[in-house]
């Protein structure tokens, strides 16, 4: 076990994490490197190890550590493994297929080096802080998202429940209840958590854009997360013909018709961003079948995906008021029809106003942006942060910077960031709130 040492002071200046960060870093990469990047499956073996990789870490720092009834790790000081209440700082430890080592995982690091720092200068948080390390956020294995937060507060779906695994095609709660999880309450959405226990909710992310980047900065705060629409699969569909044979004007082409629909959405994208309004919108999967299709074919059907992103629930539903007229119009001029199944919704959320301000004197006082203004962002990518905001519980989150986006192998978060990003953290936790 770590004790105190003579180089920390009662808010634990002196620490250097840099070195724990690494070494957990390093020892999950080697269990979870699948010869691309990184995979660690929701509610999977790897994802079990690593939670039991952490908790061995944090045992061997003095920390207490207990697993929950969702099966997640939790971690505090020994003195406040019992708090009543307590703010809750954390994100999750699952990737996607191929990812990369930092996306979530980073803000576990950073809780628990918040947590050793506290423990090595033998200090208290103003408020008992618990760490805790998520399984099971990303929709890459199941199709829904944020399932171990929906599950702490009671609100995951019956339909979310009965999505089926990526590869073997057994149910989500199947597999929640093969690792332990009582899946009565969770059916009956009775929370695995007191939800007014926890004061406030806090998770550290990597950023999965260029802005820290382009602008030199370690950190930001975040404002709030996007919400989202998505469409995993619109079928147009139109008739086949010859591509030489049948003239312009016969023609039920359903790739032009695609073409025009999300034409017509991007123009209609930037007019909203003109206006000062916050959207994204991303069609990310297009295809035709190449065993019906042909180069000299005009095809019959074509699939893709469709999502809208915005801070504004208003600006979502409009968006979505906008593509079922925009539909009816393409549809109407170029003979095909659109088929768009229901859609997947998530609220976009705002962050705690009172932990923003927190977080940006944080940013200042603990000198990790070098006199600089802090900057505030909205996070385009949802997170966890947004079901415990959504659920009433103030909530905050911070960004460090990262290189070559997310959800690939070619994550690269400076170690050093990470640490100014805990850093903050830490002082938000000790100076801002005491």
């Amino acid at each position: 076990m770590t004790t105190p040492t003579d180089r920390l002071d009662a808010n634990g200046a002196g620490f250097d994490g840099t070195s724990d960060a690494a070494r957990l870093f390093d020892g999950i990469a080697a269990f979870s490197g699948d010869g691309e990047g990184f995979s660690r499956p929701a509610l999977s073996p790897v994802e079990t190890r690593t939670l039991d990789f952490l908790a061995a870490f944090g045992r061997d720092q003095g920390l207490a550590v207990r697993f929950d009834a969702g099966q997640n790790a939790v971690f505090s000081l020994p003195e406040d493994a019992d708090a009543e209440r307590y703010i809750l700082v954390g994100s999750h430890v699952d990737t996607v297929p191929n990812g990369g080592n930092f996306d979530g995982l980073a803000g576990v690091v950073a809780g628990l080096l918040c947590l050793v720092r506290a423990r090595q200068a033998g200090s208290r948080f103003s408020q008992p802080v618990k760490v805790i390390a998520m399984r099971a956020e990303e929709s890459a294995w199941f199709g829904p998202c944020y399932i171990a937060s929906k599950a702490l507060l009671g609100r995951l779906e019956e339909d979310e429940l009965n999505a089926v695994h990526k590869s073997d095609g057994r149910t989500l709660g199947a597999h929640m209840a093969d690792i332990g999880i009582n899946m009565n309450r969770v059916r009956e959405q009775v929370p695995l958590v007191d939800p007014d226990a926890i004061i406030a909710y806090l998770e550290l992310h990597i950023e999965q854009g260029p802005l820290l980047v382009e602008m030199d900065l370690p950190a930001a705060v975040v404002s709030g997360l996007r919400g989202n629409v998505r469409y995993k699969q619109i079928r147009c569909v139109g008739e086949a013909g010859h591509s030489g044979a049948v003239p312009r004007a016969y023609r039920k082409d359903p790739v032009l018709a695609m073409a025009d629909l999300l034409s017509r959405l991007d123009e209609s994208w930037l007019t909203v961003l003109q206006k000062g309004e916050d959207l994204v919108l991303t069609s990310g999967i297009v295809a035709t079948d190449p065993a019906r299709h042909a180069l000299s074919r005009i095809p019959d059907i074509v699939d893709f995906s469709l999502e809208f992103r915005s801070q504004s629930d208003q600006a979502i539903t409009e968006m979505r008021g906008l593509l079922n007229r925009e539909m009816a119009t393409v549809g109407r001029e170029r003979g095909v029809r659109f088929e768009t199944g229901a859609p997947i919704c998530t609220a976009p959320a705002l962050c705690d106003t009172g932990i923003v301000d927190g977080l940006q004197a944080a940013m200042t006082l603990s000198g990790q942006i070098s006199g600089r203004d802090p900057f505030v962002m909205p996070s385009g990518a949802g997170h966890d942060a947004a079901v415990f905001a959504n659920a009433g519980i103030p909530t905050g989150m911070l960004f460090v910077r990262n290189r070559n986006g997310s959800h690939n192998p070619d994550e690269a978060m400076e170690i050093d960031d990470l640490v100014a990003g805990a850093d903050i953290l830490f002082t938000y936790l000790t100076r801002i709130l005491s």
